[in-house]
């Protein structure tokens, strides 16, 4: 039986026994399965697969390069995914720096120093000021216990703690009077707690915990997953189709399969990777050109398809530094004076100084030339307020700060806008309480200043001394907004990004601040709330509330997972502890290069100056690569869809193969080679106004809309091989080849823009690589290559009916695309449009 009393604490029997059974007060990262296991895990992927399979037929087909291509393009990419999955293990680790390597713990009745993994819950532990808190706990006895907890709730300001306030069963209830958390920092006074919770257990725990599991599929990765399932169902349709058509006719079975596994590889976008990749990099370099460092390159796009910004307030839309912002009488006007008994008192205060004081030495304006300390009545929390004894010259005064209504009650005078003495009457009085509620509305932290004199040969201060003092006047203190986030803020809302705020800090200092940067407030939920909420009445209101206050980490969590659930691309900006768990949650985490280390781990993205200019371009940069990599997207899926389909049809009605399986190959490479500079495509305006997401129903009805176009004239151009030209197998094969290759290649101008393609230039190196692919695929069949690749010269009469047919065919796939958006457009505008 553990003894419960206070003046002995646990045995060191009943210690060991609770170390066995709770473990060591350590944050470890859960063990992680070899780095070989977990690269090669990231090759169960469709896409990745279909690849795979790529590779393989390239190699049986004894096409070595292409393999060799394919091969470099998975590698690169399954590596790009496992580093920053692998990174996650790293974060949690940096937690253990948290904690402190030793405690003072009550053990068979006798205080002693132990290492902080031998604590136990039911350890009786003695703190004092600047002690790290070693476990979570509940306090016994404390006396004037001020700690700081800002690590695990992103605020400055200490917060006091009573030994006597109800106790909480809730680990995350950091508002919680009597208990105290791990990783904080005892700021003043002395404390007696009772271990609670120890290790994995503590809140601080709890984040690691949250930061070792795999956060949820990015926008990014459900999108390319989509797609993957997309393109391997089409794929298996048509190679089974293509297989049962040529063994129905009774075809050779090998050269059927060979043929089939050509069309499979013809199918596959297997640049894909390779577009993404470049597209991610060069965004990338773009995002260091503005000192923003992309730690995984696929959160460049996710910058893109980000609607909601979900950003903590202090340090991120606010400096993080308290600043002295007015220092006002008795009638509300700007008083000198008042600076001047504050910084007195601030500067004689002995005790350990509050961020208000800071912000108040920070006014070197104020001279204390002459005045020397007599004596002084420290700051406690019963009384609230300090008084310092100064005297210069014959004069010897008590300056006094404190909390404005305890300071109120024991003033009967206060100066007037010309310094002299008035007897403070209720009218008065009400004025000053005016004033005190309007700076409290407006969300500023305030102190009261007053005085009295004394006789010159007063020799010390006493508690007696702080009465029928003179009211000066209100200092108020504001973390105040950075100059650049409002301008930001505005541009990412014109840009569809919505920002919502998730802080530590109460109703009225947040609005104050959302009011300054000009965002308006569609409506508050507080952290209480959340926590009386399930889930589905959080999903209900999460998307129209925009300001989420006095709210803990893992409250901030659920509201970004509720996000995540309502089909929003998440962003969050934070730079804290406390914000590690979110960051790792929203498909994108930006951090500062200034954050806590665990924060810039768990980050996605880390800005080297804290300059929020640089999310607005993140985001267009995030846009710009999304379009390119929609782009290669919708060619694969519909130009080079349609003459693979037209390829497997052809089989019904032709006696012999279309394309050979090395031409099927051969065509491929070159198409894959004619894309290679797509990365480096301009993207028009209108596609950077809005978030882009991943849409399988639009990719799925632009193929249905522009494949059978391509399919069309792939029937056109067989009919005109074998009745025009009677072409031979060799023939039909060269002829089909080239205007395969020139139709595929040249729609790029078409489907690169929504736009009349006249009116979207695209960049010069696109331009350069399609129309020289075009060039060699016609000058194969007269190379000494041909031979080797089954190809023979072809009719000059060929290449004008070539020249009207792919006019023809640009000008048709232009005309549907136009339909296609206009019918997309009044869709979107009106769902019940079909």
């Amino acid at each position: 039986m553990i003894t419960d009393q206070l003046d002995t604490g646990l045995s060191n029997a009943e210690a060991a026994t609770l170390l066995k059974q709770h473990g060591a007060n350590e944050i470890k990262p859960v063990r992680q399965r070899s780095i070989l296991v977990q690269f090669l895990t990231h090759f169960y992927n469709p896409l990745v697969l279909i690849l795979l399979v790529a590779v393989s037929i390239s190699a049986l087909n004894g096409d070595g390069v292409s393999a060799l291509i394919i091969g470099a393009i998975i590698l690169m990419s399954v590596t790009l995914d496992f580093i920053q999955e692998y990174r996650a293990g790293q974060a949690a680790a940096k937690l253990a720096a948290q904690v402190a390597v030793t405690a003072t713990v009550l053990r068979d009745g006798k205080l002693s120093e132990i290492p902080v993994a031998q604590l136990v819950p039911g350890d009786i532990i003695s703190l004092s000021a600047g002690d790290l808190i070693p476990a979570d706990g509940q306090l016994l006895e404390a006396k004037d216990l001020f700690i700081n907890q800002s690590q695990l709730t992103g605020e400055a300001y200490p917060v006091e703690k009573h030994a006597d306030a109800p106790a909480s069963t809730d680990p995350w209830d950091l508002e919680a009077k009597a208990a105290v958390f791990m990783g904080s920092t005892v700021i003043s006074g002395t404390a007696r707690a009772r271990i609670t919770r120890t290790g994995q257990s503590t809140a601080l725990g709890q984040i690691a915990d949250s930061l070792e599991k795999k956060p949820p599929p990015t926008s990014f990765e459900l999108g390319i997953r989509q797609f993957g399932m997309l393109i391997m169902r089409f794929t298996f349709l048509l190679v089974l189709f293509t297989l049962l058509v040529n063994i129905v006719l009774h075809r050779p079975l090998l050269e059927s399969f060979l043929f089939a596994v050509a069309l499979a590889v013809g199918l596959t976008p297997e640049l894909l990777p390779m577009v993404v990749s470049v597209t991610l990099t060069r965004g990338a370099l773009r995002m260091a050109a503005l000192n923003v460092i992309v730690k995984r390159p696929s959160a460049i796009q996710d910058m893109g398809a980000m609607d909601i910004l979900c950003t903590d307030k202090t340090g991120t839309l606010t400096e993080a530094k308290i600043h002295l912002e007015h220092h006002v009488n008795a009638l509300g006007q700007g008083s000198q004076r008042v600076l001047e008994l504050a910084y007195l008192n601030s500067y004689f205060e002995s005790g350990l100084k509050s961020p208000l004081d800071d912000a108040i030495l920070l006014h070197h304006d104020v001279a204390v030339t002459g005045w020397k300390k007599i004596d002084e009545v420290p700051f406690d929390f019963e009384r609230r307020r300090v008084s310092v004894l100064v005297e210069r010259e014959e004069t010897r005064i008590l300056a006094v700060k404190g909390a404005p209504e305890d300071i109120l009650n024991l003033c009967t005078q206060y100066e007037d806008e010309i310094g002299a003495i008035v007897s403070l009457d209720e009218t008065a009085r009400q004025s000053i309480t005016q004033l005190l509620d309007q700076f409290g509305n407006d969300g500023f932290r305030v102190l009261a200043i007053a005085w009295r004199e004394v006789a010159a040969d007063h020799p010390y201060a006493v508690v007696n001394d702080e009465s029928e003092l003179v009211f000066v006047g209100l200092a108020a203190f504001l973390d105040p907004p950075k100059i650049s986030a409002g301008p930001v803020l505005a541009a990412l809302q014109a840009s569809g990004v919505q920002v919502k705020i998730l802080t530590g800090d109460n109703e009225r200092v947040t609005r104050y601040i959302c009011n300054q940067l000009n965002l308006p407030v569609t409506g508050v939920l507080t952290g209480n709330e959340i926590a009386a909420m399930q889930d589905d009445a959080l999903l209900a209101r999460v998307e129209e509330v925009n300001l989420f206050c006095r709210v803990n980490p893992a409250q901030k969590n659920r509201v970004l997972l509720a996000l995540k659930a309502r089909k929003h691309v998440v962003g969050y900006l934070g730079d804290g502890i406390n914000d590690a768990p979110s960051l790792h949650t929203a498909d994108i985490g930006i951090s500062v290069d200034g954050a806590v280390d665990v924060a810039k781990q768990a980050a996605s993205m880390i800005m080297l100056e804290h300059d929020l200019k640089v999310l607005h371009a993140g985001v267009m940069e995030g846009r710009r690569t999304f379009g390119n990599v929609m782009k290669y997207i919708m060619m694969a899926t519909s130009s080079n869809f349609g003459n693979m389909f037209s390829m497997a049809a052809s089989t019904l009605f032709l006696p012999f193969l279309p394309l050979l399986p090395l031409q099927i190959l051969l065509n491929n490479l070159l198409y894959d080679l004619s894309e290679i500079t797509l990365p480096m495509d301009n993207v028009d305006e209108e596609d950077l106004a809005q978030p882009s997401q991943w849409d399988m129903n639009f990719i799925r009805n632009f193929m249905m809309t522009i494949g059978p176009i391509s399919s069309i004239f792939d029937f056109i151009t067989f009919y005109l091989l074998i009745s025009v030209f009677e072409a031979d197998e060799t023939l039909f094969r060269t002829g089909w080849f080239v205007e395969s290759i020139a139709t595929q290649v040249l729609v790029i101008f078409i489907i690169r823009t929504r736009r009349n393609p006249l009116h979207s230039h695209p960049n010069r190196w696109l331009t350069a690589t399609s129309l020289s692919i075009v060039a060699i695929a016609m000058l194969l069949p007269i190379s000494p290559m041909a031979h080797y690749l089954g190809f023979t010269a072809l009719p000059l009469m060929f290449f004008g009916l070539l020249a009207v047919l792919i006019i023809t065919y640009l000008l048709t796939v232009e005309y549907f695309k136009q339909w296609f958006y206009k019918r997309l457009n009044k869709s979107r505008n009106n769902p019940a449009v079909p």
